[in-house]
């Protein structure tokens, strides 16, 4: 084998590589199967922030029990169309994949299902979730908030208030499908995080330290810096990030009806997710008639010499993941060899080179 770390790996070795992590962790092998599904889809789709780099931590609350193994979601409140659980911080991909199952379920009988999940544990790339409903032929809206997290400072402020708070959003189209998925602040948790502790910077700088001025050093979260994260718009433009930051908090937290307020201080996830079933609408030909032309109309728009064509959200990963499936998944450096103790403590070999 490579040294660890380097190469690729073929897709389905890692998947079983993890879910046997997840398992021998405690978990059942269906959580353990879309937990490792979840993350190998964000790799796959070009998040490497958000795939089996996250796996060390959730192998790590399995064992801290910061993660529930066993057990159901508790319903809240049920009214068909409105669903709310108490995911008692179960894993938050098999909560969510789960959520996904009963939402499709109900469309039979409404147009609209949506359902909200307080105390998941964390649920990985959004985006790992969307393919599957818009293939199924349904517009689905998912957006989670962490009420533990404060890293994001509103528009304006100087200290961190809130989390990242991303939104998803999956559109079928007559070909592929639009995936957006995007923060509502200029940068993620996780990718300060690996910056930071390769002694790297950031792109731009996406944050303020704690006077208030921007900055690219991620170092300023960390170590009682006191910084925090700019809004998606920056020092400019960063009033739209903070009001779409407070349309995640609404519909997360509030809608739940646990989070900030409440004194959490779990690692955890508060979601929403609703499921549109176009044919109670305008019609499923019309919905992919529009969706399909606007969508084409955007990609033939002229550029400037020079420049790439446009580029609709999600086509650039849904190209890396038909080519990672193909020809093996490019793992980011630091995933594998931190994954390395764990697969010697719990016994569990470690993937081949593709």
């Amino acid at each position: 084998m490579k040294q660890p770390g380097k190469g690729k790996f073929d897709a389905a070795a890692l998947w079983q590589f993890g879910e046997a992590l997840l398992t021998a962790s405690g978990l059942a092998d269906d959580r353990a199967r879309d937990v490792a599904e979840v993350l190998l889809e964000g790799d796959l789709l070009g998040h490497t922030t958000h795939g089996f780099a996250l796996l060390p931590a959730y192998l790590k609350a399995l064992k801290e029990d910061m993660m529930e193994k066993r057990g159901e979601p508790v319903v809240v409140a049920d009214h068909g169309a409105a669903l709310t659980w108490d995911g008692r911080y179960l894993p938050g991909p098999w909560l969510v994949r789960r959520a996904i199952h009963t939402a499709q379920k109900r469309l039979a009988e409404h147009p609209v299902v949506t359902v909200v999940i307080r105390r998941s544990h964390h649920i990985g790339c959004l985006q790992a979730y969307l393919k599957p409903v818009t293939d199924a032929g349904c517009f689905i809206l998912l957006t989670c908030s962490d009420p533990q997290s404060r890293t994001v400072t509103p528009h304006g402020g100087a200290a961190p208030r809130y989390s990242p708070n991303p939104l998803a959003v999956g559109i079928p189209t007559s070909g592929e499908p639009v995936l957006i998925d995007i923060s509502m602040s200029s940068t993620a948790n996780a990718l300060c995080q690996r910056l930071a502790a390769a002694g790297e910077r950031l792109p731009g700088p996406w944050l303020v330290n704690r006077e208030g001025k921007p900055t690219d050093d991620p170092q300023v979260l960390f170590n009682n810096r006191g910084g925090a994260i700019l809004p998606l718009g920056g020092t400019d433009l960063g009033y739209k990030g903070f009001a779409l930051g407070l349309f995640v908090e609404a519909l997360t937290n509030a809608l739940g009806g646990h989070g900030r307020a409440t004194g959490e201080t779990r690692w955890g996830a508060s979601v929403f997710l609703q499921l549109i079933n176009p044919e109670q609408f305008g019609g499923r030909e019309a919905f992919l008639r529009e969706t399909s032309f606007f969508a084409q109309v955007c990609a033939e728009t002229p550029v400037p010499a020079g420049k790439p064509s446009v580029r609709l959200p999600g086509h650039a990963a849904l190209a890396r993941r038909e080519e990672q499936l193909a020809h093996g998944v490019q793992l980011h450096p630091t995933i594998l060899p931190a994954l390395i103790p764990w697969a010697e403590t719990l016994k569990v070999n470690l993937p081949s080179n593709v």
